[in-house]
């Protein structure tokens, strides 16, 4: 029997791991670490069995990405790692999957320069390519989630699944990092509108809401990413990993 997957996250910031909340680092910023080599190393030795990182250096207007970081961390562990934060052409792409990152997640390219994200989709493929859905009030934002589209998240999504995208990364930008709760209705629909695979983010506060979401698995949702709440240790994350192993989270 399937498990649900929790995917721990590190945002890095100015080269530290960091906490963004709402994924905006104008927000709030708070650090939890010099080095994200080293904390991706402490989740492998907690079991985990992917990462999911956020260039937040590469997400602005001029930024570049944090490549000899993402190649290190790649390097470090033996697990996944999916990568997310300024990839603007199939250039960018091949410098990302050169690191040995496992899949990519994109989302400005895909509303702004469709032609290009084909590209990059055409070269790689759906199984290495994820779609990040930011939603904030039921409107897809873009551009490190400050410009609002007017398209809502089911619609985009329906679009992306014309493209042949499998997976949809899907978060409530206004829970993101907040601990307010995770918002299943919003990636179940996700999940039911498209018939794709579908990774929720941000939201989750303990171990109870997890089960909450693998109640939906059924539906699509197979897999959660959480920052926040690992780094502050609101739960327990070897006994989190073993008790999915042993196939408790049924």
């Amino acid at each position: 029997m399937p498990f649900l997957l929790v995917i721990p996250s590190i945002d890095i910031k100015n080269g530290k791991t960091v906490r963004v909340v709402q994924g905006i680092p104008e927000l709030n910023c708070h650090e939890y670490g010099n080095d994200p080599i080293e904390m991706a190393r402490i989740w492998r030795a907690e079991n985990a069995k992917m990462i999911h990182i956020v260039d937040f250096d590469a997400i602005g207007i001029m930024g570049n990405l944090n490549l000899k970081v993402i190649e290190k961390i790649c390097h470090s562990v033996i697990i996944p790692v999916e990568y997310a934060g300024g990839i603007r052409s199939l250039d960018d792409a091949k410098k990302a999957f050169d690191c040995g990152t496992c899949r990519i997640v994109l989302s400005t390219l895909a509303y702004d320069n469709p032609d290009e994200f084909l590209k990059i989709f055409d070269e790689f493929g759906p199984s290495k390519i994820a779609i990040s859905l930011d939603v904030v009030d039921n409107e897809i934002v873009i551009r490190a989630r400050k410009y609002k589209t007017g398209i809502s998240p089911n619609d985009f999504a329906l679009k992306l699944k014309g493209y042949g995208v499998e997976r949809f990364i899907v978060t409530d930008v206004k829970r993101n990092g907040m601990l307010l709760g995770p918002n299943i209705e919003l990636s179940k629909s996700i999940a039911e509108v498209t018939n794709k695979k579908v990774t929720l983010s941000g939201g989750i506060r303990n171990k109870d809401e997890l089960m909450d979401v693998q109640m939906f698995m059924n539906s699509g949702i197979d897999s959660v990413i959480v920052g926040r709440a690992l780094y502050e240790n609101r739960f327990p994350c070897q006994k989190l990993w073993r008790v999915a192993e042993m196939g408790i989270f049924q």
